[in-house]
């Protein structure tokens, strides 16, 4: 087994160039030498010869091809390393089975040493090999930048049967998904015809799937324990093997449930759900649960959907009468029809289940049943027949509530009748209201004093006064109807609200003088009216949500009620005209959902309004505040304000001194938005406050020794995990004057030169060399005898500039001996120029003959007088004097003006040139020193030696 791609390499592959039974149309060498290149642009020339020649004349003969076969994983990034076919076939030896076919030797010796270059191609060009590509002179196999999708692939019949007499590097499983390849090997001497099958591996790459999210499953409430019930529409994952669906599980199982997994012969798994508790549909009818598909991949991926079990009902509830006995009044003068009473019983299955008819017991006698009519639907007792004098004044009513399959409850009505001797007042009502068996409906905002029915009071013998009242509770009136006698007017007398009552039961009692009393009872529906607008639980609801959130992410769940019924209390609800569009509201559920990730930097609070707004007609409608603040993560970075930092600063600055402020932004809050600032390099030199972000120099910086600094500061918010940042700071060091001028020549004050008096006017003696340390004005430096000693030191005289010293007059018999010149190094510093001094030794004579006189005169302390006169150069002869004093401010504002331009230009100079690392060196002849170019200057020149000066 090799490392590259899981293919083994069978012996049997170990064979000859040349098939066993030779055929001239396989032995082509005529048509092709490994030797010659010409040969090779015959290839195409040759390989369509095979494709249309060689099926009917060679291919008859030799049958026979090659197989080899690869597996490797789905999902492989581009290049990665299939097979190599060079070596699998044994065209080449192992070690050198990956090199280029180029560098095989030539042909030096025998067969079994040379190895001819080989040619690879496909022979094919279909799907399959737009996931592979072939290295037409290695031979290696790689993958393609198509990813290699297993699924997709089979899906498309990317798959393919084994062919007879191959050679099988790997046994693929039954349920491999191939991919098939012909692969053609030249040169025609070793030629073969490859047929290469690759076997695609599954990998878990897909989650089990429900193809519902809703499923319902229905269980009988007598089910018993351990009833299996199939699960319908079970998950599907499109990998295969382990991969696939390997379990199910409930999230809550409510005690009463488990769930079972069968498998088939095909391997497939269907989820099974146990009963393991006694159901009862009248405690609890429904039970929700997430049903959850879970395969075998490492780590294993989920599916889930929401998995409902109703309990159906079963007639397992007989009828019940709350009460075993009612007692019943009835005058003997009640009219025909009038309902006396009613009996109720109760059922708690539902529909046909709970159907319950009434009648009469069998003891019930006859005469009973005919007088007292019992309705079989609603259980309703009339008076039949009127009340003659032989009626027995009780009666015992046997009724019996029968239900389906049920053994009938009982409940006794007895019904006592009262003669009447005198016939009793007469209620005669009148509906204005609309009334419908004995029922008045009115609605509920019908106005105070609305008119119900009149009510005539007759007294039927014509002598008794007879008055009229209301019996019972309610927004209601019963008064004389005037200017008539005996008409009583009932009406509404407060405004009435269905939300409080619906129903209200009246009585309308007539009595006479003798005391008897007549009543009549009078029903009242009240019918609701869309008066009342929803009423959301909160005016203001308060929300939170992480920024980055998932789209179509969860807010909350809005509730309003409304105290109507019917359509006029359904409620729906929509978002307010103000509510951003990314803002979703299910008009049904009231689901609050936002369909973008909101980002907490670019919004932190959205406020807007939402409506409830019920079904009556005209609808009614009620608004509520949603507030929702979006929290913070940590998803930005530390930023600068620049992309990087420079600072000028003076050199020999204080330590701890300020140099400069970084600053620096952090757009997330609270801890996220804390910054750390630091330093990552020069951390030793330098520190920065991480509070102000102000940096500083632990030590005074002097630009003699380093001009430049860079440093990298980094940002560290308070964030978990933390985020970071860093820029660069470049700090520039300002030349201040702080290097005097440094004479390198003369080396000593006791050095001396030996002057010819020959030497011509004109002619140079020496020079004063000296070099500052500082730059700019700061290192430009002038020349200056400020004293002299001798016979006639005023022959010699200095240039300013270069420091040349030069023979001015000839010199004369009395100017022999030594010469003192006291030279004076200054530069042009601001504020203070600073200056070093040197003794110049001019010694005018012929030939030193003895040195020790002229090393004892120069032991001598010379007394030399200072001249005050300071050194001038760059002085540009004036054309015309000035004379208008009038002309004074304007040439010191000029004056003022250039000096600014002249630092500005310098400071950008220095900028810009340690910016590019280089230095230039420009010629200014009215400010730079310069070596003097007459003549190469000796600077080796010793101490005490003489030079001569003369004019050859």
């Amino acid at each position: 087994m090799r490392g590259r791609g899981n293919a083994r390499s069978s012996p049997a592959l170990a064979v000859s160039w040349r098939p066993a039974t030779w055929h001239p149309c396989l032995d082509m060498g005529h048509l092709h030498r490994p030797r010659s290149s010409t040969s090779y642009r015959n290839l195409p020339h040759v390989f369509l010869f095979f494709l249309f020649v060689g099926p009917f004349n060679c291919l008859a003969s030799y049958s026979r091809a090659t197989e080899l076969l690869y597996s490797l994983n789905e999902g492989l990034p581009a290049g990665v390393l299939i097979g190599s076919l060079a070596e699998d076939l044994r065209l080449v030896p192992r070690a050198t089975g990956r090199q280029n076919q180029q560098s095989l030797p030539e042909r030096t010796g025998s067969a079994a040493e040379w190895y001819p270059p080989l040619s690879f191609s496909l022979a094919s060009g279909g799907l399959s090999g737009q996931y592979v590509t072939l290295d037409n002179r290695s031979g290696e196999l790689h993958t393609s930048a198509l990813e290699i999708d297993r699924e997709a692939l089979c899906l498309e019949g990317g798959g393919g049967a084994a062919w007879g007499g191959s050679i099988s590097i790997s046994s693929p499983s039954s349920d491999s998904c191939l991919l098939l390849l012909d692969v053609l090997v030249l040169p025609q001497e070793y030629f073969r015809f490859v047929k290469v099958k690759i076997a695609i591996r599954d990998i878990n790459d897909n989650a089990p799937q429900f193809p519902v999210s809703q499923i319902s499953v229905w269980v009988p409430e007598n089910a018993p324990v351990n009833t299996r019930l199939v699960i319908e529409h079970p998950a599907v994952d499109p990998d295969i093997g382990t991969n696939g669906v390997q379990t199910y599980r409930l999230l809550d199982y409510h005690g009463m449930f488990t769930l079972d997994v069968e498998e088939n012969e095909n391997g497939e798994r269907t989820p099974y759900l146990i009963v393991m508790g006694a159901l009862d549909r009248e405690t609890q009818d429904q039970y929700v649960s997430i049903i959850i598909a879970e395969d075998g991949g490492s780590p294993p991926l989920l599916g889930s959907a929401t998995l409902t079990i109703g309990i159906s009902d079963i007639n397992d509830n007989c009828p019940l009468f709350i009460d075993s006995q009612i007692n019943i009044t009835v005058y003997g003068n009640a009219t025909v029809g009038t309902p006396i009473a009613a009996v109720q019983a109760v059922d708690r299955d539902l529909g046909t289940n709970a159907l319950i008819t009434y009648s009469y017991s069998q003891k019930v006698p006859q005469a009973s049943k005919d007088l007292f009519h019992l309705d079989e639907a609603t259980g309703v007792i009339k008076l039949f027949s009127k009340i003659g004098g032989s009626v027995l004044q009780t009666h015992k009513l046997t009724i019996l509530a029968n239900g389906p399959g049920c053994i009938p409850a009982v409940i006794t009505a007895l019904v006592s009748i009262i003669k009447v001797i005198f016939r009793p007042p007469e209620i005669v009502p009148r509906y204005i209201a609309n009334e419908i068996d004995g029922v008045v409906y009115l609605k509920e905002l019908e106005p105070v004093n609305t008119p119900i029915a009149f009510f005539t009071i007759r007294d039927p013998e014509g002598k008794y006064k007879v008055n009229c009242y209301l019996d019972g509770e309610g927004p209601f009136r019963l008064s004389p109807y005037k200017p008539y006698n005996n008409e009583y007017l009932l009406e509404t007398s407060k405004p009435m609200d269905y939300e409080l009552q619906q129903f209200y039961e009246i009585v309308v009692v007539a009595w006479n003088s003798e005391g008897f009393h007549v009543k009549r009872i009078i029903k009242v529906q009240l019918l609701d009216d869309n008066d009342n607008a929803p009423v959301f639980l909160q005016p203001l609801i308060e929300l939170t949500i992480e920024e980055n959130n998932a789209p179509n992410a969860f807010l909350t769940k809005l509730y309003a009620t409304d105290a109507d019924s019917g359509e006029r209390g359904q409620v729906s609800y929509f978002l307010g005209p103000d509510a951003p569009s990314y803002f979703s509201l299910d008009s049904v559920t009231g689901i609050l959902t936002v369909s973008t990730q909101l980002d907490r930097e670019e919004k932190e609070k959205y406020r807007y309004t939402v409506r409830a707004v019920d079904c009556g007609k005209p609808p009614r409608e009620s608004v509520a505040t949603v507030t929702l603040t979006v929290l913070d993560k940590n998803d930005n970075s530390p930023r600068f304000i620049n992309k990087d930092f420079s600072f000028f600063v003076p050199e020999n600055f204080p330590g701890y001194g300020e140099i400069g402020v970084i600053s620096v932004t952090d757009a997330d809050a609270g801890r996220n938005g804390w910054v750390a600032l630091s330093v990552v390099n020069q951390s030793d030199i330098f520190v920065i406050d991480t509070g102000k972000g102000m940096l500083r120099a632990k030590v005074s910086l002097d630009r003699e020794q380093q001009s430049s600094y860079t440093l990298w500061v980094e940002a560290v918010d308070g964030g978990e995990p933390a985020l970071s940042s860093s820029t660069k700071i470049t700090i520039l060091l300002l030349d201040i004057n702080d290097n005097p001028p440094l004479v390198l020549f003369p080396q000593s004050n006791m050095s001396y030169l030996l002057v010819l008096p020959s030497t011509l006017p004109g002619s140079p003696v020496t020079e004063v060399y000296a070099v500052d340390k500082d730059t700019g004005m700061n290192a430009v430096i002038a020349y200056s005898i400020i004293g002299r000693r001798g016979p006639r030191p005023e022959s010699f005289r200095i240039d300013p500039k270069t420091g040349n010293i030069t023979l001015e007059e000839a010199l004369l018999q009395t100017d022999y001996g030594l010469h003192r010149l006291l030279v004076k190094v200054s530069d042009h510093g601001y504020p203070e120029p600073l200056h070093s001094t040197v003794m110049v030794n001019l010694f005018v004579n012929d030939t030193v003959s003895n040195e020790s006189y002229i090393e004892s005169l120069l032991r001598k302390e010379p007394e030399i007088n200072i001249e005050e006169k300071e050194p001038q150069i760059s002085i540009e002869p004036t054309h015309r004097k000035v004379e208008s004093v009038s002309c004074m401010p304007t040439l010191v504002a000029l004056s003022v003006i250039s000096l600014s331009s002249i630092t500005l230009v310098t400071g950008m100079g220095i900028y810009i040139c340690l910016r590019k690392g280089k230095k230039h060196h420009r010629e200014d002849e009215s400010l730079e020193v310069q070596i003097p170019l007459k003549g190469k200057i000796d600077f080796h020149m010793r101490e005490r030696k003489p030079m001569d000066i003369s004019n050859i």
